[in-house]
């Protein structure tokens, strides 16, 4: 089991981080969403090093086999986390790929250290710009806040009941669809199973509450934005359009029908448009306009 060591910038508390790095090559580094951990990729893994990359992913602090200290759940510290990760494995001209939560990584890490070893990002599903409703500062179109309320509630309650329903909603599960397993289901509420309650909620605080509008202008690297179109957990149109908007020079992918854990429900799609992305010089959405992808029915399982 690998690990990097860093300390916490704010309490000193070490911090240690679980990582696996596999391949060669140009580096992808893949960040997990909530309240999942880094085997979350494990259908993009093979893909990606046989397509001739190294990837590198990591367990976010307070989740998997990392670290799970009791503060220290803001956007600020996972930046400095994720900065740990690429200056101590000495990444250079990396991609960074962040799925949900994980989206907010990205944009903080390139406000606070720059793209100088990043040469493209890809966002997710991602909870950018902000995620949660208000009423004064001009994000009348987000979550209301009943919902993030409900949400940390439901995890005081009983977590584990809360992470089964959860995962249902997240890979689009209904009485009509069924794009996954049970015991792929059962899977996903293991690994998310093994954070912290406090983690799990400190980091549901941060991923709805956070602000990114500013980051966004941080982002002079190409970058690619997917996400489905039925995403319950994060609704497209409280996020990824009003990112694409705000990065006009953005790749931007729907993906037709599409839940929230679109890396494994259309994981072949999403492989090739991922490799076929970061293998391209630069695209703009100028360029290629702004893609409806429909999901090949045939990748449902």
């Amino acid at each position: 089991m690998k690990f990097i060591e860093t300390t916490d910038k704010t309490t000193g508390e070490e911090i240690m981080l679980s990582y696996g790095d596999y391949g060669s090559g140009q580096p992808i580094v893949l960040i997990h969403g909530w309240p999942s951990s880094k085997e979350m990729w494990e259908y993009q893994i093979d893909d990606l090093v046989t397509a001739g990359f190294r990837v590198v992913k990591y367990d976010r602090r307070g989740f998997g086999k990392s670290s799970k200290p009791w503060d220290g759940y803001d956007y600020d510290a996972f930046a400095d986390d994720l900065s740990a990760v690429i200056e101590k494995l000495d990444l250079n001209d990396a991609v960074l790929v962040g799925f949900s939560m994980g989206g907010g990584e990205v944009a903080r890490y390139l406000t606070k250290y720059g793209s100088e070893r990043i040469s493209k990002a890809v966002l997710v599903s991602s909870v950018l710009p902000y995620l949660a409703k208000t009423e004064t500062n001009g994000n009348e179109d987000g979550v209301p806040n009943k919902v993030f309320e409900d949400i940390l509630e439901q995890i005081k309650e009983d977590r584990i009941a809360f992470l089964e329903g959860f995962g249902k909603s997240f890979f689009g599960v209904n009485l009509i669809t069924k794009p996954v397993s049970s015991a792929y289901l059962d899977y996903f509420r293991n690994l998310a199973s093994v954070a912290s309650s406090r983690s799990t909620q400190e980091a549901a605080k941060a991923f709805a509450m956070t602000d990114f509008r500013q980051d966004l202008k941080s982002f002079t690297i190409p970058t690619m934005i997917i996400h489905g179109t039925s995403d319950k957990i994060v609704p497209i149109e409280a996020s990824s359009n009003r990112t694409a908007e705000l990065l006009p020079d953005a790749v931007y992918k729907q993906y037709l029908g599409a839940p929230h854990g679109l890396f494994f429900t259309e994981r072949e799609q999403f492989n090739k448009d991922l490799i076929d992305f970061i293998k391209s010089g630069i695209l703009k959405t100028s360029d290629l306009e702004q893609q409806l992808v429909i999901p090949d029915p045939g990748i449902m399982i």
